[in-house]
């Protein structure tokens, strides 16, 4: 199960009260004040952590709650502070105040970290207010409410190259030919209903994340079909590979179905057109898929892929130019 979007209470622990207490030993006269001080509530933290790929873990927990400090005590005992409460994330993980929709934090990698509702502070004990006029103060004050909020936590998958294209376009096939992901294939729209990661090992020294994001289709930037809840994937990626199928099983037209994607990009954030792009025509072994490659290099005035994921013609020279393609985007950002 894949879950990209949660919200969630949080609660930090309350500070614990201070105490009021006077010395009471044999032999010691008038004994003073001694009461200590309260502990700090524990603090809501939200940690991405390598290793978590989903918000599944968090989805089945509505509040998150820290504990509270300790009450202080006599002999100038301090309480006891609460403890932390750390809530584990993927890394890309935004977070976002729920209420006034700004964004506190993103957790681009890991062991990145925000304090999301701080603990409230302990209370003082009566040996605070002990003065030379007031050598046996009763006052005290009571622990600090922690704050409390309800945030959203909204992941963006990273990845270095984002498959785009129109369902059925032949994205999830693709990922599973390069990589050991074993994303679900079959021969309808719409298979892939979340994002498929998978590291492509060129060789010893250099490999790269991608991510298979689902089919778009137009009016994806509105909440048309999956589109706006997985445009934000794309957003992380530092490149894209435009897969367009040469022959559609609803027969509309493959040139048509490239610029329509390019638009729903740009509708959605005119930053996405203008990372690197590789376009890609699959399905090589269709006799029209020659002809598509041509047309669409004429119309876009770049160097076309032509793939066939099933038998592997084109693979080795489509994942040379993602690495190519990948070293320069680094470079240059």
């Amino acid at each position: 199960m894949f879950v990209d979007r949660v919200e969630v209470e949080i609660f930090a622990g309350k500070g614990g009260d201070g105490c009021v207490s006077f010395r009471r030993e044999r032999h010691v006269a008038k004994g003073g004040p001694d009461g200590g001080d309260g502990g700090t509530g524990g603090d809501i933290v939200i940690l991405a952590k390598e290793g978590v790929n989903s918000l599944v873990s968090t989805s089945h927990r509505k509040q998150w709650r820290a504990t509270k400090g300790t009450h202080g005590m006599g002999s100038n005992r301090h309480g006891k502070a609460g403890q932390d409460l750390t809530i584990e994330v993927p890394p890309g993980t935004i977070v976002i105040d729920a209420e006034n929709q700004f964004v506190i934090k993103d957790l681009a990698g890991p062991c990145d970290s925000v304090v999301a509702a701080r603990g409230g502070k302990g209370g003082k004990g009566n040996t605070r207010f002990k003065s030379s006029t007031n050598q046996a103060p009763r006052q005290w004050t009571p622990g600090g409410a922690g704050e409390s909020r309800r945030v959203i936590l909204e992941l963006k998958v990273i990845a270095d190259v984002g498959l785009v294209g129109k369902p059925n376009a032949g994205k999830s096939t693709l990922l599973s030919r390069i990589t050991s992901a074993k994303p679900e294939i079959a021969n309808y729209p719409f298979t892939t209903k979340f994002p498929n990661l998978g590291i492509v090992q060129v060789d010893w020294d250099n490999s790269f994340v991608i991510a298979d994001i689902p089919g778009l289709i137009e009016g994806a930037h509105q909440g048309v079909g999956l589109g706006h809840d997985f445009l934000k994937h794309i957003e992380r990626a530092g490149i894209m590979v435009h897969l367009v199928e040469p022959l559609p099983m609803d027969q509309s037209n493959p040139i048509e179905n490239y610029l329509s994607i390019r638009d729903e990009l740009v509708r959605y954030n005119e930053r996405l057109v203008q990372r690197p792009e590789i376009i890609v025509v699959s399905k090589s072994d269709l006799p029209i898929a020659e002809e598509v490659r041509r047309e669409l290099a004429e119309k876009t005035g770049k160097t076309v892929f032509l793939i066939s994921a099933v038998t592997g013609a084109g693979l080795p020279e489509l994942v040379r130019k993602i690495l190519q393609s990948l070293h320069e985007y680094r470079a240059c950002n």
